[in-house]
């Protein structure tokens, strides 16, 4: 495996995948915080904030990598703090409002296991760093997933008012999931080069754990249902995104954009 420095079209897309990828981290990651200091219990308010960490963390790595991929005067901070919602390319899913507290522990169940899957192939890439990312990443999402997917079933299965609400959840983030596994054309190209990961590869064990969980939850009624849909919402990878994504960075930006310099 080796790091690439391959100009032109290939090195585009290269930057345009790893981008995607701290994207989704850091969205997700910041999405996440916003639980801290409001958990249920301080027990899980400190786990939904260290699942934040590590995705910020996650994040960091990508766009330290991306900046190298770029040149010029870029660096992580410029790319986290300095770009504009139309640049961004992480998914619709992990952007949208934080909800309750179902909604975030299913969110974080159906993006902890696309993540998990795609970083455990991911590790094999052609590119040495990305691979590096991989393998260190996989370790703390293999947490992130047990973590989530015990408390899908602990509310799915749980009281009368934890089941509706697991349900409503259910409803609202199905139609965000489809993008996880529908490849944007840089990653398409990248993957038939052996650099990126096949997302639609992921499709079939993704939908297994997912429907196997759910259905642990007592929640089958509701995803039978929901497997006959085959449309879904796209346009995140590309840099079309919800409204949810302007207020994120006017808060998560504003420290940069008002001090310039500032660093992590």
């Amino acid at each position: 495996m080796e790091t690439l420095q391959t100009p032109g079209r290939e090195m585009t897309d290269l930057t345009d995948y790893v981008l995607h990828l701290a994207d989704n981290a850091l969205i997700l990651g910041h999405r996440n915080s916003e639980w801290t200091g409001h958990g249920p219990v301080l027990e899980q308010d400190i786990a939904i904030s260290n699942i934040a960490l590590d995705l910020i963390g996650q994040a960091r790595m990508l766009y330290q990598y991306a900046a190298r991929l770029c040149g010029g005067t870029q660096t992580e901070d410029s790319l986290a703090y300095l770009r504009d919602a139309w640049d961004f390319k992480n998914c619709l899913l992990v952007e949208l409002g934080r909800g309750d507290w179902a909604f975030t522990v299913l969110r974080q169940f159906f993006f902890s296991t696309y993540q998990y899957l795609l970083y455990q192939k991911l590790t094999g890439s052609r590119d040495a760093t990305l691979a590096a990312i991989a393998e260190k990443a996989v370790k703390e999402v293999s947490y992130h997933l047990r973590w989530s997917g015990e408390w899908v079933v602990r509310l799915g299965d749980g009281t009368q008012e934890s089941h509706r609400r697991m349900e409503a959840a259910l409803l609202e983030l199905w139609a965000y999931t489809g993008e996880l596994t529908t490849d944007a054309p840089y990653e398409s190209r990248l993957s038939r080069s052996g650099v990126a990961v096949a997302v639609p590869s992921l499709q079939v064990p993704w939908t297994q754990k997912v429907t196997e969980v759910l259905r642990e939850a007592d929640l089958r009624l509701s995803l039978e249902a929901l497997l006959g849909n085959t449309w879904m919402q796209q346009g995140g990878k590309l840099g079309t995104h919800t409204e949810h994504l302007g207020f994120i960075l006017a808060e998560m930006q504003y420290m940069q954009r008002t001090y310039p310099g500032s660093n992590w």
